[in-house]
């Protein structure tokens, strides 16, 4: 029987089980308690931020993060188009409309030349994506939304340890969020975290993310029954305390998981590398990708159904790489962005996380080659 090699993979084990039971034992499962606290502290680190706040997923970080920024109805907000389209759906879940910049064709993030060109009367803001976790060009980006009194943000959901200029991902504009779900770099099945430097966000996204008011941690201790007050319409946005306990294992193990994607990325590099067929993924020299994906760019000769299916036929799992979002009908594709459309169309994901031996590495390189130069995968 052939082995399957997974395209993406959790790597958990022994002491994330511990971590569990210890929560357990404590009697706090719920979210926003003591090992959320403890986690926030440990990411802050890895962030290079202020303030983290532990949410139950990236969907859920965005959202406040939007919020606290102020984007509302009337707005609208430009979007590194070529994301999964979370970064999209939150500007709409505060009533604003996202606008959708075309992206960079080596690295696949905002082009700060077409960020600036969709700039309205109506742009309060910028949603910068890492595309795959390595950051976008935040310097060009800060000086267009300095320039134009916006605020900045990024979505950093792949980005856990990626760095940019020396400065790691999450610290890189206003407020930053990532994404903790099973395929990303460190994992607690889901959740996610809002970062930033800046107090008044924190509070107020501290505050909306349970409902309105103060936490009941921010409660114990009290001399007297303390009898929250609502002013405000929150969400229910919090990580329980089981997962921030398996994020504090995961945030320690970090630069063991982010060595091994590295160790593979530099494997398919130097294996495939010659293989005129595909374009590998490009890691800029001023700064430091994480590589919660591994991505193929297919040549326009190749059919890239046929190569997907014939890739899983020999135990290879792939996936498209994300979507080209404008072209998506929830939001009314009004746009022509071809860099993000073209991308949609031949990217291809292969195998990509911290459990890949070099021999799987070698495996997937093997496949991939036999499959591309096959003439039944041609158009």
């Amino acid at each position: 029987m052939t082995e399957v090699v997974p395209l993406g993979q959790p790597t958990v084990g022994s002491e994330e089980l511990d971590a569990i039971a210890e929560v357990f034992a404590s009697g706090w499962l719920s979210g926003a308690g003591p090992a959320c606290k403890a986690f926030e502290a440990d990411f802050a680190a890895v962030s290079g931020t202020q303030h983290v706040l532990a949410t139950s997923n990236c969907g859920s970080a965005l959202h406040l993060g939007l919020d606290v920024l102020g984007a509302g109805p009337g707005d609208e907000v430009i979007v590194g188009d070529y994301t999964f389209p979370a970064t999209g759906h939150s500007v709409m879940w505060t009533g604003a409309t996202p606008v959708f910049a075309d992206v960079r064709p080596d690295i696949w993030s905002a082009d700060p030349a077409a960020v600036e060109a969709a700039i309205t009367e109506r742009t309060v803001g910028i949603v910068a994506v890492d595309v795959f976790g390595q950051p976008a060009d935040y310097d060009e980006l800060r000086a267009i939304a300095d320039r134009h009194g916006l605020w900045l943000m990024e979505d950093a959901a792949c980005s856990a340890g990626a760095t940019y200029k020396g400065r790691p991902a999450g610290s890189l504009a206003d407020v930053a969020t990532f994404s903790f779900h099973g395929r990303k770099g460190i994992t607690a099945g889901e959740g996610g975290a809002l970062t930033t430097d800046r107090d008044d966000l924190a509070a107020h996204a501290r505050k909306l993310h349970t409902y309105g008011i103060e936490p009941a941690l921010s409660r114990e201790g009290a001399r007297e029954l303390p009898v929250p007050s609502f002013d405000e319409a929150g969400y229910n946005y919090r990580l329980s305390d089981v997962a921030a306990a398996i994020m504090r294992v995961q945030v320690r193990r970090l630069p063991e998981l982010l060595a091994s994607r590295r160790r593979a990325a530099a494997g398919y590099a130097e294996l495939l590398g010659d293989l005129d067929l595909v374009t590998l993924p490009a890691a800029l020299d001023d700064r430091e990708h994480p590589w919660q994906s591994y991505v193929l760019t297919l040549d326009p000769s190749l059919d890239r159904g046929a190569v997907a299916l014939e890739l899983r036929a020999r135990g290879v799992q792939c996936n498209f790489g994300t979507y080209a979002s404008h072209l998506q009908p929830v939001y009314g594709g009004r746009q022509n962005l071809p860099v993000s459309a073209d991308l949609f169309a031949r990217h291809l994901a292969v195998p990509m996380h911290a459990n890949l031996t070099d021999a799987q590495v070698e495996r997937v390189s093997d496949v991939v080659r036999d499959v591309v130069t096959a003439p039944s995968s041609r158009r």
